[in-house]
């Protein structure tokens, strides 16, 4: 999955395409999420609600950390009143103009909250955000070292801070939307496995039900089938008996002649 094709899948409406396209789309939507970041430390519930349901929501709210807009870093004071201000903020009580899309914000937000309450997935998620700075500083040390071969300024975009942060984000986004694929991947592998268990456990079960019933009639006909063989026999023994023995008829002595 690559960064082109995460454009393409917000493009589109959330699912990623298999088609490369520019960057264009995910550009505008980074510096418009940098630029809400920026205002007020609260953001209108509109405003919230749009965040959590903009085009490709369903890869971009898989950073629980993104969802919540709280540093990795944060304590759990402070995850915990991040949580209270955004979910009074898309509750769909607050919102009665907008109820259902309320409801689907809440739920994202309420989500990444256990999410990150849970060690195990908070771990995974750190993780994820801190692959993704890796290879991204990876990949610039990469391209410097070209450079030098090269004798050109070791200078990159990735350089500014700013530019460095995108980078990550992008990264970032990209891994978890590849785990989240993978994940959706062994999903359906497992339920393909346990449907084909299934059928042939019923399968199994109705060969032995059909042997059992087989076994049923063999043993209730087994009476019948002795006494007609019996019945048989006896007459073909009788049989037997009435028949008269054949007489055979002895052809007539041919007389030798005698040569004088």
């Amino acid at each position: 999955l690559h960064h082109e094709a995460v454009a393409e899948m917000a493009a589109a409406g959330g699912e990623p395409s298999t088609q490369s396209g520019p960057d264009d789309l995910f550009n505008h939507f980074y510096t418009e999420v940098k630029q809400i970041e920026k205002r007020d430390s609260v953001l209108t519930s509109k405003q919230q609600i749009d965040r959590l349901l903009r085009p490709g929501s369903s890869y971009f709210n898989l950073n629980p950390f993104e969802v919540l807009q709280i540093d990795p870093e944060a304590t759990d004071e402070e995850l915990k009143k991040r949580f209270r201000a955004l979910s009074i903020l898309v509750h769909p009580d607050k919102n009665q103009d907008d109820p259902d899309r309320a409801q689907l914000a809440f739920e994202a937000v309420d989500k990444a909250y256990k999410n990150l309450l849970d060690p195990e997935q908070k771990k995974r998620a750190v993780d994820v955000i801190q692959a993704g700075r890796e290879y991204v500083e990876h990949n610039m040390k990469e391209k410097k070292k070209q450079l030098k071969k090269d004798g050109k300024p070791q200078f990159l975009e990735e350089d500014d801070p700013e530019m460095f942060r995108q980078a990550v984000y992008k990264q970032t986004m990209k891994l978890f939307a590849e785990l989240e694929i993978k994940r959706k991947e062994r999903e359906a592998k497992d339920m393909h496995e346990r449907k084909r268990a299934r059928e042939e456990e019923i399968e199994t079960a109705e060969k032995a039900k059909r042997e059992r019933e087989w076994q049923k009639n063999f043993e209730e006909t087994r009476d019948g089938r002795v006494d007609s063989w019996r019945s048989f026999q006896a007459g073909k023994s009788k049989a037997k008996k009435e028949k008269k023995p054949r007489s055979f008829l002895k052809p007539p002595k041919v007389k030798m002649e005698q040569r004088e």
